[in-house]
């Protein structure tokens, strides 16, 4: 028997909304059944035969019919409570279902003209799912109405939260399903619940979705005595709400219940917040939906059951081309639906069908919500003159470049204070990061206890920190895809906890970019300081600056990564990030003191060009170099200057040319990166046949990777990081991995013809130099003296 806990007994459906809800939902199974099996004879008004059927069978079945139970609720409180409303489908391989629904309510042939209501439209609607030039069978960016990618499991919870922040009138529906809540980033996102402001965000009303089965296992949740799981989501701090049946009636009736009873819930916390000035954290609602798997399909197929298990996860009848048996089971299927009952004589839904669905931009697939560009403003980023590090020689004075972008942000957070549409996410690293001006605008969300020792929470904060980067990740994006804007701050080692999830973030840019009617949305912009070369307090555990590799590999229209020298480049990349759509920008960058080698005005010239010639720095005077010092990151930049200045002492007649690049994907030829350089461009950089000296900040294959096409490649030796980490003197991690200014003027004496027997004793005074580097630190555990001092004298 279906059951519903603190049940509202007013909220009663008469027979009349239940004839209407079941017909909705019903005509939703059918459409999605439809699109997994037919490719003609959509309507079923002749016997269907197995040309009519696919020859290849795609989809999942098993969580279509839950989903379809919960969208016809949903519609049914929209519409009679007038409310703005988003759901993410957290089960996106019931993409059947999202599909259908929208089609069902008209979004689908509004934006999709050429797929109509009508017989010949859900013949479109069944042949383009899963087939080749058709659509994807998760819900993908091609579906209206998500903003969620259907394809990897337990970032459901996390993007709701995001959507729902700042969106005070928002309810956002997140359907979890219980094989989804096994995985990690599902399990931290429950405690978003502790940084949801009912004052100014909106709510998020989770139904949990038991249908007991994944593919081919049980589900841990599924399988909890119900005490035991009440008390885990209410350890979470929520209050469940139980729905459980197989009768379609009596759950209709049920759901409806829980429903309403959640919505009431959700407005009176809300109420108590925004007009009683009630401070204390609020437990919200969660619907626990249990429901067979495959409900209302097959029970039984060659003599196994289906319904129910695990065998109808994905199709349950296989065979419907070959085995005559399947084929009549399968038209049996459909049929016990009535179609003929819920769509006309030209294959347009019947009005029962559509009695709950809301109208115009309230419907789940019309949603603006769920196409985030059309609600997004310009983000206000102040000039840049009013945060710029004055540089009047190159080299001499140092800055925190980290802590001079803060400034900015505060700004930025302060402007936009009313509108609340930007936002800082990160795990528990702001102020670490040397971000924490920003706290002067807003502190950091925080609904939980507080006690007298604790600084800067904030109810009503936009800075929001926990300590999983999954939830960081899946809160950002949740909050830019529904037209917001906002950074993530993260130690560089430790962003490739989310490396799966900015793999599926950057697939839906690349998907939504093709996708006229979606609108550009803000990009993803991540600041990955604390790096590789200065991790004092941690050591080897948190050195790993191979992001960059993993983030270049995607897809290059979407793809953008800064490696800025100082604080000003910081800052135009910065600005040029924060005003940037539809990208993910990587920007790498120190938070420790670092030289200031450009003014504004030369830093804004040096980003807009992305790699470029420091002819300060160089001693090519307008000549061909002898050799090139290329640079990229803010060590490598300080280790090649002190390099060039050591040539330039004891080596003066040597010609070199000092490179930097700021923009990774200038090293890539043009026609694999909207950024990349012509050859022509590549070789006045680098030239075609001198030898170039790389220091760059992470891996070294990266850059042999990226110019292994140009001319002068075999000329190219780059230095990098290579594993070799621990606690030590800044200094003592360069030399450990080869990167320090001794080993550059040794690689240059090893690479230019004739300074082998020429420069001889200037090579060995540099690997002294290096030995006496190795004892100092041991005895003093501090750098050099030549070297802690060291300023640029070029």
């Amino acid at each position: 028997m279906p059951k519903v806990e603190h049940q509202n007994s007013s909220t009663v459906l008469t027979d009349d909304e239940l004839r209407t809800l079941d017909a909705h939902w019903r005509a939703a199974n059918y459409l999605s059944a439809g699109q997994i099996y037919l490719m003609a004879n959509p309507l079923l008004r002749e016997p269907l035969l197995p040309e009519h059927i696919k020859p290849r069978l795609l989809g999942h079945w098993g969580t279509s019919p839950g989903l379809n139970l919960v969208h016809t609720h949903l519609n049914r409180v929209i519409k009679a409570r007038g409310i703005d409303a988003l759901c993410i489908w957290g089960p996106g391989h019931g993409g059947p279902s999202v599909l259908a629904n929208s089609w069902l309510e008209g979004s689908y042939s509004e934006t999709y003209p050429d797929v109509g209501r009508d017989g010949a439209g859900m013949e479109r609607l069944f042949r383009q799912f899963s087939f080749p030039g058709g659509v994807p069978s998760h819900v993908a960016p091609e579906t209206p109405g998500s903003i969620h990618e259907g394809g990897e499991l337990g970032y459901s919870l996390s993007h709701a939260y995001g959507a729902a922040l700042d969106n005070p009138n928002l309810l956002v529906a997140c359907v979890i399903g219980d094989g989804e809540a096994e995985t990690g980033p599902l399990a931290a996102s429950w405690h978003s619940n502790k940084f949801l402001d009912p004052v100014h965000d909106g709510a998020v009303l989770p139904i949990l979705h038991l249908n007991g089965y994944k593919i081919a296992n049980p589900t841990v949740l599924s399988r909890l005595p119900e005490h035991e799981l009440d008390e885990l989501l209410r350890g979470y701090g929520h209050s469940p709400i139980h729905v459980s049946g197989d009768d379609p009636a009596t759950v209709h009736r049920a759901m409806a219940l829980a429903m309403d009873d959640a919505l009431d819930r959700i407005a009176a916390l809300q109420q108590s917040a925004r007009e009683d000035g009630v401070a204390e954290r609020s437990h919200w609602p969660v619907i626990v939906l249990r429901t067979p798997k495959g409900w209302t399909g097959p029970a039984e197929v060659d003599g196994v059951p289906v319904e129910g298990t695990w065998r109808a996860h994905q199709v349950p009848l296989a065979g419907v081309r070959e085995n005559p048996e399947h084929l009549r089971q399968l038209e049996a299927w459909l049929r016990s639906y009535h179609p003929e009952e819920l769509f006309d004589a030209e294959g347009r839904p019947v009005a029962d069908a559509l009695a709950c669905v809301p109208e115009g931009a309230r419907r789940l697939g019309a949603s603006p919500h769920a196409n985030g560009g059309l609600l997004l403003r310009d983000l206000p980023v102040p000039s840049l003159d009013r945060f710029a590090v004055p540089v009047d020689k190159p080299g001499t004075t140092l800055h925190e470049p980290t802590r001079v972008l803060g400034d900015l942000l505060e700004k930025v957070m302060e402007a936009t204070s009313a509108r609340r549409d930007f936002r800082v996410v990160g795990p528990d690293e702001t102020a670490s990061n040397r971000l924490q001006a920003v706290f002067d605008a807003s502190g950091k969300a925080w609904q939980a206890q507080q006690l007298p020792v604790d600084e800067h929470l904030d109810r009503h904060g936009r800075v929001m920190e926990i300590l999983s980067e999954h939830t960081c990740q899946g809160w950002l994006e949740g909050y830019l895809l529904t037209g917001r804007h906002g950074l993530f701050s993260c130690y560089e080692a430790f962003v490739h906890i989310v490396d799966s999830m900015v793999n599926q973030h950057i697939k839906w840019l690349k998907t939504s970019r093709q996708l006229p009617w979606r609108a550009p949305i803000a990009s993803l912009n991540y600041l990955l300081t604390s790096h590789v070369w200065r991790q004092d307090h941690n050591g080897f555990s948190h050195q790993d600056p191979g992001f960059v590799d993993h983030v270049l590999n995607k897809s290059p229209e979407v793809v953008r990564v800064y490696l800025p020298p100082d604080a000003n480049t910081l800052l135009s990349v910065a600005d040029h990030a924060l005003h940037s759509r539809d990208y993910v920008n990587v920007i790498v960058a120190g938070k420790q003191p670092c030289f200031d080698w450009l003014s504004l005005d030369q830093a804004r010239a040096h980003c807009a060009r992305g790699a470029g010639i420091w002819e300060w720095a160089g001693t090519e005077n307008g000549g061909e170099p002898d050799v090139v010092l290329a640079c990229a990151g803010d060590v490598p930049t300080q280790e090649v200057l002190a390099a060039a200045q050591l040539l330039r002492r004891h080596l003066p007649d040597l010609a070199v040319r000092v490179v930097n690049v700021v923009d990774m994907a200038r090293l890539m030829p043009r026609e694999e990166h909207p950024h990349g350089t012509s050859d022509f461009e590549y070789d006045g950089l680098f030239t075609e046949d001198k030898p170039v000296i790389f220091a760059y900040h992470g891996y070294p294959w990266l850059i042999h990777r990226l110019a292994y096409r140009r001319t002068g490649h075999k000329n190219l030796h780059v230095r990098g990081y290579k594993e070799s980490g621990t606690t030590t003197t800044p200094f003592d991690m360069v030399v450990r991995n080869d990167l320090d200014r001794y080993r550059l003027v040794m690689d240059v004496i090893d690479r230019v013809p004739g300074l082998a027997v020429r420069a001889a004793a200037v090579r060995q005074r540099m690997e002294d130099t290096r030995r006496r580097h190795h004892d100092w630190i041991r005895i003093h555990g501090t750098d050099l003296p030549e070297v802690a001092d060291w300023t640029w004298s070029g």
